[in-house]
């Protein structure tokens, strides 16, 4: 049996996970429904595919709203913590410039759960979200690649979410 252990999320992560079950559970779930009840009409449902993939999509369905509503039980709110002290926080949008390509990048950092590099949110538990954590504006910021020399990102800037 496999110990699920608490999940930090933010409170607007809270909200889309809420929304994505409530939605799931709501609309989905009578999408599928109906879709059940229409292949039902095709006559018999031992040799009727339609029925077949229909009952395939309920199961995923359902696996889908359990998997969702198993991440909600474990996820703990973390409310940002006020900027006032100048430092990157859970939750707080941090403004970073590479060192050697002189590109400039924003990141929320989040939990893991709501990470989403393509929408700038970047998981507290990463290599990169974690060295941030606790840095200050002017701070330069070293992370060790995989691959590669250690990378430096200077913060530029720190702003609430």
């Amino acid at each position: 049996m496999q110990v699920s252990r608490q999940a930090e999320i933010t409170p607007e992560g809270l909200k889309n996970l809420e929304e994505e079950i409530e939605h799931l559970s709501t609309v989905r779930r009578r999408e599928v429904s109906e879709r059940i009840r229409e292949a039902r009409d095709f006559g018999d449902i031992s040799e009727n595919a339609e029925y077949d993939d229909a009952k395939n999509e309920q199961a995923q369905l359902e696996q889908q709203i359990a998997q969702l509503e198993e991440r909600l039980r474990r996820s703990t709110v973390v409310e940002e913590v006020a900027t006032g002290t100048g430092e990157v926080t859970f939750g707080s949008v941090v403004h970073i410039k590479d060192q050697e390509s002189g590109e400039s990048k924003k990141f929320q950092i989040v939990g893991s759960t709501e990470a989403d590099l393509a929408s700038g949110k970047l998981s507290s538990e990463s290599p990169i979200g974690s060295a941030l954590i606790g840095s200050k504006i002017n701070q330069i910021v070293k992370i060790p690649a995989p691959r590669g020399p250690v990378k430096q990102f200077k913060v530029t800037k720190i702003e609430t979410a």
